[in-house]
């Protein structure tokens, strides 16, 4: 069990809540943990330290509280993670067009271009400006009402 692993100190704890609050996996964590520390973890022993899993339910205040803090940072603020801006994305994009260009792959070049050109476009946000000729608002049209008749089974009125 890691809470009685010796090798377990703050800084690794912390190490480990840090990732597992970035929703890195418990696989993912014990991975970092042994390249980072040398320390080896099983994923259930990781799991100790998430408080959102059952086996974290015990996890102590302070390091709970270091958790949600650190899972809020991860999620309000996107600055540390590269891909998550658009200049990042078509640098990327543009990488990937020129080396598929050079490799005479010339349809993957040209969905690279396209997928460069709808990032640009923000088909890929909830962003999108829709508007008229010229900029201008589009018309806004009452919508049509269809007005059947209903049948009189035979009846005279």
């Amino acid at each position: 069990m890691a809470a009685n692993n010796p090798a377990m100190t703050d800084e690794v704890k912390a190490f480990v809540i840090q990732a597992l609050a970035s929703f890195d996996s418990p696989s993912q964590v014990a991975d970092a943990v042994k390249a980072e520390y040398g320390i080896v973890l099983s994923p259930q022993a990781v799991q100790l330290y998430d408080p959102t899993k059952y086996a974290g339910r015990k996890l102590a205040a302070k390091w709970k509280t270091m958790f949600e803090k650190a899972r809020k940072v991860f999620i309000d603020d996107t600055s540390g993670i590269p891909i998550a801006h658009r200049s990042t994305r078509l640098r990327a994009l543009q990488r990937m067009a020129q080396a598929a260009e050079r490799k005479g792959n010339f349809p993957l070049a040209a969905q690279l271009h396209k997928q460069a050109a709808e990032e640009m476009g923000n088909a890929y946000t909830n962003r999108r400006e829709l508007t008229g000729k010229g900029g201008k608002d589009l018309p806004s049209a009452a919508p049509a009402v269809a007005v059947f008749a209903l049948p009189d089974n035979g009846r005279d009125a």
